[in-house]
């Protein structure tokens, strides 16, 4: 099965539907790989926000706090990190992790690291300190993201998650090129979707390009 998962390292939404997919893919026994597809919510020089201060995000943020929980994660809703970080220095970093074959241990220290660690992920230390932790050259990281060597990849791939594909809200996710609904965020409405292998009706919380509602 291909998934596609069009997703930014600060949607909490994402992070949780993430581990919740990888779950169930791993009780279902299922083979598939979860490819991400940038969309940055906040795209430079767009003025960043303020997750800290908005009390109706946190309440909506709510809906995760069970789902989250059952899955072992210690997530901050939201971080105490503010203003929000832009990602595209990390999703610089994902493409050169992987390239590597760390993309995947990457992606997951990045999404961890911001809701768990309350880490400013917009930060090349910050990144650099993921990048050791997963096994990849520290030196070399550091040197192609100062480079900006997958800038411009980094813009081409959130512009065609957001012109081409036309995602408004993620997490985004398409089995085998179909788009699903998730609304529940569990472990079991993930496996109810893989063995379904089709469109669900419905539309949950999500984060928008104009904000996480």
């Amino acid at each position: 099965m291909d998934i596609l998962f069009v997703t930014d390292f600060v949607c909490p939404y994402c992070l949780v539907a993430k581990v919740a997919l990888e779950e169930a893919l791993k009780e279902t026994g299922i083979e598939a790989r979860i490819r991400i597809q940038p969309l940055e919510l906040t795209p430079e020089p767009k003025e960043r926000v303020d997750v800290c201060s908005d009390e109706g995000r946190k309440k909506r943020y709510q809906v995760l706090v069970e789902p989250a929980k059952s899955l072992g994660l210690d997530m901050k809703l939201p971080p105490a990190v503010s203003p929000r970080p832009y990602t595209c220095l990390a999703f610089e970093g994902l493409l050169y992790a992987g390239e590597k074959g760390k993309g995947d241990a990457y992606a997951d220290k990045v999404y961890r690291a911001y809701f768990e660690k309350e880490q400013d992920i917009g930060e090349t230390d910050i990144l650099c300190g993921i990048a050791e932790s997963v096994g990849l050259d520290v030196e070399e990281f550091r040197q192609e993201l100062a480079r900006g060597t997958y800038r411009e990849k980094v813009r081409e791939e959130s512009a065609y998650s957001r012109d081409v594909l036309q995602v408004s809200g993620i997490p985004a996710i398409y089995l085998n090129g179909q788009r699903v609904s998730v609304e529940k965020y569990t472990k079991e409405e993930m496996i109810e979707i893989l063995l379904k292998g089709q469109e669900e009706t419905g539309a949950g919380f999500c984060c928008g390009i104009d904000g996480c509602g």
